[in-house]
């Protein structure tokens, strides 16, 4: 579970870290998301929860 809050509040700090540094690039971004086809950004998605499955499996292994 503390496991859980820690990656909960990396995903906090990295986010905020974002919107506070450069809110002019997330308009970027989203206009660029807009502008994708559904069928991309669903596999962006998906990529996306893969990478952080397997990042989070590995932090596991490594701290056990």
């Amino acid at each position: 579970m503390s496991l859980l809050l820690f990656g909960l509040g990396l995903v906090f700090v990295l986010e905020g870290l974002v919107l506070a540094l450069a809110p002019s690039r997330i308009d970027e971004i989203l206009r660029l998301l807009a502008g994708m086809p559904v069928e991309t950004r669903r596999i962006l998605g998906l990529l996306a929860i893969t990478t952080g499955g397997l990042l989070l499996w590995l932090a596991n292994w490594l701290w056990a």
